[in-house]
């Protein structure tokens, strides 16, 4: 089986400009993403998806391959489904794990784990993520927290697919898993106030034993 981990890193971030090469604990934020994936027992290769050179220079120095993607392909308008379809029609493989780099932390073996999740249940689809308490205000008639029986949120940290089902234009297969993880994995930076949490998180649970 060939596994290939995909990091979409499109140049024209624009809630915090420049984000996926912007330092992070000390690093390019994508570097995070490349080495954890370089470091994943079942990761065959890894391949940093983008338009922007400058991008794919600091993914080339971290160790990863380069896909580079069309202008069209790296617009607000496009989606990841979009980008997924056009890499799988292009590259081989088994199975295809996207990692997004506004995703750091992925410590304690996570993608070996999801991986093995995935393969373990028989899956099509898999996304990690957490149950979910938040509904829209009224919708719920003030129903205490503990009875809530929530919904799973797939938190963007690592989605796997099978290729098949994207060459058709399809996003997710008819078998799809959900995978809780533990809360400190599922933050993700789309803000200025999500990197200082991120990067405070980061630094937290790489010095202690959380995972």
């Amino acid at each position: 089986m060939h596994t290939i981990a995909i990091i979409p890193a499109r140049g024209g971030s624009k809630g915090i400009p420049r984000k996926n090469i912007k330092e992070f604990c000390g690093k390019p934020l994508i570097a995070w993403s490349i080495e954890t994936a370089l470091g994943a027992k079942h990761i065959d290769e890894v391949y940093l998806s983008t338009e922007d050179e400058e991008i794919a220079e600091t993914g080339k120095k971290y160790g990863a391959k380069i896909s580079m993607r069309s202008k069209y392909l790296s617009t607000d308008s496009v989606t990841t489904k979009e980008v997924l379809i056009d890499f799988v029609n292009r590259y081989e493989c088994d199975t295809l794990v996207v990692l997004q780099p506004t995703s750091p932390i992925r410590i304690g073996g996570l993608i070996d784990r999801t991986f093995e999740r995935f393969i373990k249940t028989g899956a099509d689809t898999l996304a990690t993520g957490f149950i979910s308490l938040q509904y829209e205000w009224t919708s719920v008639d003030n129903t205490p927290r503990q009875q809530l029986r929530g919904w799973f949120y797939d938190d963007g940290n690592i989605y796997i697919h099978k290729p098949y089902y994207l060459k058709d234009g399809k996003y997710w297969g008819e078998k799809r898993e959900c995978m809780l993880i533990d809360e400190y994995y599922n933050y993700e930076i789309d803000t200025e106030y999500d990197w200082i949490i991120l990067e405070s998180l980061m630094k937290y649970v790489n010095s202690t034993e959380v995972y």
